[in-house]
């Protein structure tokens, strides 16, 4: 007889909001399909980001082991997120590059920076490397970085 193979840790990637996890979509779905709780996530999740301001998307990497136990990682919010927000605006530009939809000075982008850096795929960089991405970014959203 041969045994059967160990399952692999399964990886979910999802952008929830702070404080405001749910069983509906996308959580319920996500980790139903995988034979994961998705109250005791919701619980766990909330609890975690009960800090954070509220509507702030926290993206999430849940990995989920072969017994169906879990464990998560939040990440910071998408540098999109906190340009829109620095900047006042809802949306970004309908023609980036020719449009501009907002203003921000080159300390916002320092202090987005400092926000960034925590995270640990960024960890590495100088926070220089990481206020040029950030301005690479606001440029296609629409939104101008003045000295």
């Amino acid at each position: 007889m041969s045994k059967k193979p160990q399952a692999a840790e399964a990886l979910v990637r999802i952008l929830v909001s702070a404080g405001k996890a749910s069983p509906q979509p996308p959580v319920g779905p996500a980790l139903g399909a995988r034979g994961v709780k998705s109250m005791d996530f919701c619980k766990q999740f909330n609890d975690k980001t009960k800090n954070i301001v509220p509507e702030t998307p926290i993206p999430t990497v849940i990995t989920i082991k072969p017994d169906r136990t879990f464990t998560f990682v939040t990440k910071t919010p998408p540098t999109t997120f906190l340009l829109k927000r620095a900047a006042g605006i809802d949306k970004g530009a309908q023609k980036p590059g020719s449009e501009i939809v907002g203003k921000l000075s080159l300390k916002h982008v320092y202090e987005i920076a400092k926000i960034k850096q925590t995270d640990a795929n960024l960890k590495h960089l100088s926070l220089e490397s990481i206020c040029g991405s950030i301005i690479g970014v606001a440029k296609s959203v629409g939104i101008q970085i003045v000295h």
